[in-house]
């Protein structure tokens, strides 16, 4: 943190930004993650589809972690900006142009207008009274989204839009094998591009704010400021979630502004745990994985599986998974060392 700020609340450029990538090149998450990704997409190609979806969520649970988890900003209203992105991206397919990428950075765009938006009126307030401007304003876009219908077509959903080529070649299939490919990309630079973020001044800083406001204030740090900056570019990322789903899709539903999604992302960064991009991951494919399989066994009572596993992390990993896991490894390794000694 030293190098992060000086008591001016300027960041300083050097250390900092260089332990951002410097601090670990790649990690046994990391791999772990690539090799499944590989392993899916050659062997269990029928499912390409549900794994897809888990790269959407991952984008957007990785979003949400950036808000929640490392500036502490309390939200039940972050589809707001998936469906903002989402409705962008269709809009512009529909009406404007058809290339993937474009149509990534408009959801990106309107992603990050409605967080800064929004943020100047959120970020005012703390506790509770955050938890309930977030859910309004997601409610308002909701409802919005509902009442027009002449450009979103309300209930029916967005349709009747088609998505170019990647690079003029590459077409979506029906079997989802450039939508994976495609929403598997734009996972891994995203995850890139927050692993920098978190360990950058501004990353560091806002994990400051988040332990402690008063004490980053006094150090001069613009705390309103910075806490803003990160919900923008948090809701950017989660635009971009939504601009993904709506391209691979092919529909934007009016669900992607309700609180439903709101509330399952928020558990999938609780599941994973937050304060951890690895986190966010994992959190995202058990939630998904486990509510299609349950909903295939249960159709009605699907649900309930879910809500037994959350109580069981919360009762036995109230960190989440990632930081159980970690927790295991260390009390492994001086067992380990113990028997090398003996």
């Amino acid at each position: 943190m030293k190098h992060a700020i000086n008591t001016s609340g300027n960041t300083s450029n050097g250390p900092s930004i260089r332990h951002a990538f410097s601090h670990r090149r790649i990690g046994l998450f990391e791999a772990l993650f690539v090799v499944a990704a590989l392993a899916t997409y050659v062997f269990a190609d029928t499912y390409l589809a549900l794994a897809t979806s888990v790269l959407i969520m991952a984008v957007f649970a990785l979003s949400l972690d950036l808000a929640q988890g490392y500036t502490g900003i309390e939200t039940l209203g972050h589809a707001a900006f998936f469906g903002s992105g989402a409705y962008a991206a269709g809009l512009f397919a529909m009406h404007v142009g058809q290339d993937a990428f474009v149509g990534l950075a408009i959801g990106a765009v309107a992603g990050a207008v409605v967080g800064l938006v929004t943020g100047i009126a959120v970020l005012r307030v703390s506790g509770l009274t955050q938890i309930m401007l977030t859910l309004t304003c997601s409610t308002l876009l909701y409802e919005l989204g509902n009442v027009a219908k002449a450009f979103t077509m309300g209930d029916d959903g967005l349709t009747g839009y088609t998505i170019a080529p990647l690079f003029g070649r590459l077409t979506f299939d029906i079997y989802g094998h450039t939508a994976y490919v495609y929403a598997f990309c734009v996972l891994v630079l995203v995850y890139l591009f927050a692993r920098y973020l978190v360990n950058s001044p501004l990353g560091l800083t806002a994990q400051g704010i988040r332990d402690n406001p008063v004490r980053m204030a006094l150090l001069g740090v613009r705390v309103g400021t910075r806490r803003l900056v990160m919900y923008t570019i948090a809701a950017a990322i989660a635009g971009i979630a939504g601009a993904l789903s709506a391209q691979v899709n092919n529909i934007v539903a009016l669900d992607t502004l309700g609180f439903t999604l709101s509330a399952n992302v928020l558990v999938m960064v609780a599941l994973g745990g937050p304060g951890r991009l690895y986190g966010a991951i994992l959190g995202a494919a058990v939630f998904v994985v486990l509510s299609d399989r349950a909903a295939a066994i249960d159709p009605v009572n699907w649900l309930a599986a879910l809500g037994v596993v959350l109580i069981l992390v919360v009762r036995f990993a109230p960190d989440g998974l990632v930081a159980r896991f970690a927790t295991r490894r260390r009390e492994r390794r001086p067992a380990a060392a113990a028997k090398e000694v003996a």
